[in-house]
């Protein structure tokens, strides 16, 4: 891994010099565009509107319109803003975790001691364990304020970027302030059905269906051409019952819950399609697809997204 910005948690008069890293990847298989006519690429240049001329990336400014006038921001004036220049990751507070609304979790870092000592780090990350508690820092990076979760993950401490309160919606539907009567024996029954499905999560048994099925298109189209039969190569399309209206809510929860127990489509899920069959994760069709099994694991294991955090629900700051 390579580090994409250094600098250090404070808190109080304790310094901990870090290096930020990413935690995540994206595995997906990469598709450019192309002419259907030929084939060729579709290609997006960035052209001035005034000279008509391309213009290279290093000599694009950004700017603000207020409707009256435009106002031009070189890159020499947005680093100049104190916040950009700040290197610190300053612990703002500590709280409870269960506090955290996973609603606000955004990306994930990873953080490594950076000094000759990690006696700093390994304070850091002991007393968030022992306290039970995350710390709520702001830090500055790539041109934004942000607030994060300060957690521990595997011994490692991850940073975790929070949205601000004001940028998660209020979530407001009429027909939820319509009432609906719930007798104890439909919630009885669901709960049976709910119990039939118990399992302890496990990130890396799942896998990206669509990804799965997009490598054994293309191993199918590098083998066979345009003259690929997709309907041999992934069967016809099943029929689907999904959106339609439940007439009758008991019978439906009780023919659930029969077909979990004989082992029909519910069950506990762990035989489902969105699960690794084995290796299902790694499959690439008929292994000719090239760059497309490279690509990387079909399967997304969010490994370093998971776990209970959240945030204050502060507005922006203007540190």
């Amino acid at each position: 891994m390579r580090a994409i910005w250094k600098g250090a948690i404070t808190f109080g008069l304790v310094n901990v010099p870090v290096k930020v890293y990413s935690a995540t990847e994206d595995h997906d298989v990469p598709l450019h565009q192309v002419h259907d006519a030929d084939g060729g690429r579709i290609r997006y240049q960035r052209r001035c509107e005034v000279c008509g001329e391309v213009v290279p990336f290093e000599h694009i400014d950004k700017a603000f319109d207020d409707g009256d006038r435009t106002v031009v921001l070189t890159k020499d004036d947005l680093g100049a803003l104190p916040a950009e220049r700040n290197r610190e990751i300053e612990v703002v507070e500590f709280v409870p975790s269960e506090q955290i609304d996973v609603l606000l979790l955004d990306r994930a870092y990873y953080l490594e001691p950076d000094s000759a000592s990690n006696k700093a780090y390994v304070l850091m990350r002991r007393t968030l364990e022992e306290t039970e508690r995350t710390a709520i820092v702001r830090f500055a990076l790539r041109q934004r304020t942000r607030l994060a979760a300060l957690r521990v993950r595997d011994d490692v401490l991850v940073l975790q970027t929070l949205l601000w309160g004001d940028e998660v919606r209020d979530a407001s539907f009429p027909a939820l302030d319509e009432p609906a009567k719930v007798t104890d024996k439909e919630l009885a029954m669901s709960a049976q059905l709910v119990s039939t499905y118990e399992s302890d999560f496990t990130p890396d048994e799942f896998a990206d269906d669509y990804q799965v099925q997009l490598r054994e298109l293309i191993a199918a189209k590098i083998e066979q051409g345009d003259a690929l039969d997709t309907a041999a190569t992934f069967g016809e399309p099943a029929g689907s019952e999904e959106g339609a209206e439940v007439v009758d809510l008991m019978e439906a929860l009780r023919r659930s819950v029969e077909s979990s127990r004989s082992g029909g489509a519910g069950g506990s899920g762990k035989s489902g399609g969105s699960r690794k069959a084995g290796k299902a994760g790694k499959t690439g069709g008929s292994g000719k697809a090239g760059k497309a099994g490279a690509a990387g694991k079909a399967g997304r294991s969010g490994k370093a997204g998971s776990g209970t955090t959240a945030g204050s629900g502060r507005k922006k700051s203007s540190a």
